[in-house]
């Protein structure tokens, strides 16, 4: 055992008690009446790095929530990596199916619940501690480092591509290191070689200008609800292939043998509908379901409203109806670009006797991608297979992380994920929580990593 190892196995009470701490700040980014506490975990995160020996740690103003940096550039000739996270945390909504309060963190059954525990505060913290170990007991780094942690990664990273572009010399790396992420399941290791990207629209559809008595006035006007899941059920084929012109257009070929990869993931999909409670899987035709997740772009409804939906009945034709649309890109699919197409659709398919109002996501963010032999994805691999005496497997991501494509835009720099989060860990839904396996595991592999990067 190293004495970097040595440290960590002494101080892990301390970690984790940490890390219980920073998942008490409720630090909903996308809620306003969080923003304070927003600025309390990016000043927690600024101290964590001070107190691990990042003297320069410092907290940067951004138009909406904090962005924290720190650095050790003490080790001529050898590399310079980019530790990124996010202190940012979804809304624990609903309250009521949580077990235990949200942001009082518990731990049951080797488990640590709280928000933001597995998504991002206790992968995060990991670099953070391996750090500390390593200034403590060597005083000095094996690399170069220089962190970069957001509180807006669950609202898109809406200030974040601001913010590389302006600071690109305090940013500068050869590659970066990913603390967000996860592990595809818990018994298998794997690294993400990709992630989707998004761009979002909302649509309304307006009427007459009131509601209007549906016995008075119907086969009189046009009815905003009729028109609206026309407009829907235009987007996509009876096959579920989206039917937008231009949609697929810009579609990357795959590296490869990456089709034979994923079709070699060991993957119940009986059991993936049975966990998720869904009667059977659906999409596009031709292509399997981790393919449709993890490689095929999609456009999904993620909302709809419209007319009376209380109790009873109300026999109106409503003045308005509305639906949220998102789309999930691969490379090499601007958002920009789709969400255009999408609203040039609609407007093109939208029925006479009513008016159409779109309003496009500024920005969205792009998909990225990562060649499978990178020498930082490689080297991971190898810890990883280290740590657990397992081979790690290569899997995409269907989500979106808007720092990928951010790091390759605006620095040229690619990120490789190295997150000790799992994907069962429920988050963004209620009890999240983070395996505190995964926690040892985490700093085993991290510690590892960091010199076995470092040049003879």
């Amino acid at each position: 055992m190293t004495a970097v190892e040595t440290y960590l196995r002494a101080n892990r009470a301390r970690v984790l008690d940490d890390i219980v701490r920073f998942i008490a700040i409720p630090s909903v980014s996308t809620d306003p009446a969080h923003t304070v506490d927003v600025r309390r975990a990016a000043d927690f995160v600024a101290a964590q790095l001070r107190g691990a020996g990042l003297a320069d740690a410092m907290i940067h103003s951004t138009p909406g929530h904090p962005i924290v940096t720190a650095s050790w550039r003490h080790a001529p000739g050898q590399p310079t990596v980019l530790i990124y996270g996010h202190f940012d945390v979804q809304p624990p909504d609903p309250l009521q199916a949580w077990h235990t309060p949200p942001f009082s963190p518990v731990i049951r059954e080797a488990r640590l619940y709280g928000r933001g525990a597995s998504d991002d505060k206790g992968p995060m913290m990991i670099p953070i501690k391996v750090v500390e170990a390593y200034l403590a007991t060597q005083r000095r780094l094996p690399v170069n480092l220089v962190f970069l942690f957001e509180g807006e990664e669950e609202v898109s990273s809406a200030h974040l591509g601001g913010f590389i572009a302006a600071n690109k010399d305090l940013l500068a790396a050869d590659f970066a290191l990913s603390a967000d992420g996860a592990q595809w399941r818990a018994d298998l290791p794997s690294l993400i070689t990709g992630s989707r990207g998004i761009c979002a629209l909302e649509l309304e559809v307006f009427g007459a200008s009131k509601d209007l008595h549906s016995g008075r006035h119907g086969g009189a006007v046009a009815n905003p609800i009729q028109a609206l899941v026309r407009l829907l059920a235009a987007l996509h084929d009876e096959d579920g292939k989206v039917a937008v012109p231009g949609f697929y257009d810009e579609v990357a070929a795959l590296p490869p043998g990456e089709i034979e990869a994923i079709a070699a993931i060991p993957f119940d999909e009986a059991g993936y509908l049975r966990a998720i409670g869904a009667a059977a899987g659906f999409g596009e035709a031709g292509y399997g379901l981790l393919q449709r997740n993890w490689i095929r772009p999609t456009l999904e409804f993620n909302g709809i409203g419209g007319g009376y939906a209380g109790p009873g009945k109300k026999t109106v034709i409503p003045s308005r109806a509305m639906a949220k649309i998102s789309c999930r890109l691969v490379p090499d699919q601007a958002p920009e670009v789709i969400a255009q197409r999408v609203a040039d659709f609609l407007r093109a398919k939208t029925p006479p006797g009513v008016r159409l109002a779109l309003a496009l996501e500024a920005g969205g963010a792009r998909p990225y991608a990562i060649a499978p032999d990178h020498p930082g994805l490689v080297l991971a691999e190898a810890v990883l297979q280290e740590v657990t005496g397992i081979r790690p497997r290569h899997v995409r991501m269907g989500a979106t992380v808007p720092f990928g494509g951010l790091l390759k835009d605006n620095l040229g720099i690619d990120t490789v994920f190295f997150s000790f989060a799992t994907s069962d860990e429920d988050y963004h839904a209620p009890n999240e929580f983070f395996r505190l396996s995964s926690l040892d595991a985490g700093l085993a592999a991290w510690s590892s990593y960091l010199r076995r990067l470092a040049r003879p």
